[in-house]
């Protein structure tokens, strides 16, 4: 792959955990003779994404998502694997490497409590050793991508989760990462507020040609901003490539959703419909019907023949769908 700034290829995390049975006997032997078990959160993963890209990394809680981003970040060691970002070796902790990179978790915060955030910010330049003045034309134009210069000189403690989010942001771009790594970052937030950050990635994206790996249980997040996503399920992957092409595979068949034109239609009541189509649902003059995929525009042009049609609407199944049924069946 081209200009690819991250490649990773059979990347294994497995923990040692301790095991302990019930009872004060247990609890006394295990201090003498402890027994562990070997969990794989990440099993053998290989993947490469080029410069610039925006790649949406899936999967339901316990699946690998952070675990593998914080091996990428370097702030966990792999049991094996190799991984290049950017060129460098993540668990080496270079500091040419930590100034290519950044992480934001939605669950953790870098920012100072008790102090404004525009404190925090310079004391992070200081650290990333930004030149002032590239410092000054960083913060000024975060702060207005942002729409956030009422924030700087208030105390963290007084921001809201949002206003928060906005300051994480800032402080994690501030040294102009090649690489973002993004845990979650609209978690909590309004929907007015996910609409906002979800509008500020995509433009700094654009502008920047910054590579973004985002994990997200909000799928609107992964739609709206990852042509790509990576499904991990049991720390295995799944598929690489575009949602569209997931569902597609897993559901073949689309829904037509129908309003007849008399006030209502018993389930028992319906015509014989072609062969192929199920009854979602039938209710009052409203039909959902699930048709195979490509034999939608054929079996709708039947229906439109046999049934007094008010309404139709053709639509692929929810991405949401999609993905529950992935977690239920491992994808398989």
């Amino acid at each position: 792959m081209e200009n690819t700034i991250i490649r990773v290829m059979e990347l294994t995390k497995t923990y040692r955990v301790p095991v302990r049975a019930e009872g004060l006997g247990a609890s006394l032997k295990s201090l003498f003779k402890p027994t562990y078990s070997e969990v794989s959160a990440v099993q053998a993963i290989s993947f490469e994404i080029p410069q610039g890209e925006m790649v949406g990394l899936i999967g339901p809680n316990g699946a690998g998502k952070t675990t593998t981003l914080k091996m990428l970040a370097g702030l966990l060691h792999p049991t094996s694997g190799q991984v290049s970002v950017a060129g460098y070796e993540p668990w080496q902790r270079q500091p040419q490497y930590l100034r290519r990179i950044s992480m934001v978790m939605g669950n953790k915060s870098q920012m100072l409590w008790d102090i404004p955030p525009l404190d925090s910010f310079r004391v992070l330049g200081e650290i990333y050793s930004v030149p002032k003045k590239e410092f000054e034309r960083n913060l000024e134009e975060l702060v207005q991508l942002l729409e956030m210069k009422e924030l700087l000189t208030k105390p963290v403690r007084n921001l809201s989760l949002g206003e928060r989010m906005k300051c994480e942001l800032t402080a994690s771009l501030l040294h102009r990462p090649s690489v973002l790594f993004l845990d979650e970052p609209t978690l909590g937030l309004d929907v007015s507020m996910q609409l906002r950050l979800r509008r500020f990635l995509a433009d700094y994206n654009r502008s920047s040609g910054t590579t973004v790996i985002l994990t997200s249980h909000y799928m609107a997040d992964v739609m709206a901003l990852c042509p790509r996503v990576i499904l991990i399920h049991h720390g295995k992957i799944l598929h690489d490539g575009e949602l569209g092409t997931l569902a597609r595979r897993l559901m073949p068949f689309k829904i037509l959703r129908i309003t007849l034109k008399q006030e209502s239609m018993a389930e028992n009541e319906l015509p014989e419909l072609p062969d192929g189509v199920e009854v979602l649902e039938a209710e009052s003059n409203n039909l959902n019907l699930r048709v195979p995929r490509d034999e939608a525009a054929a079996i709708t042009a039947k229906l439109l023949e046999t049934l007094n049609v008010a309404d139709l609407t053709i639509e692929d199944p929810s991405i949401e769908a999609v993905i529950d049924q992935v977690y239920t069946d491992g994808g398989q």
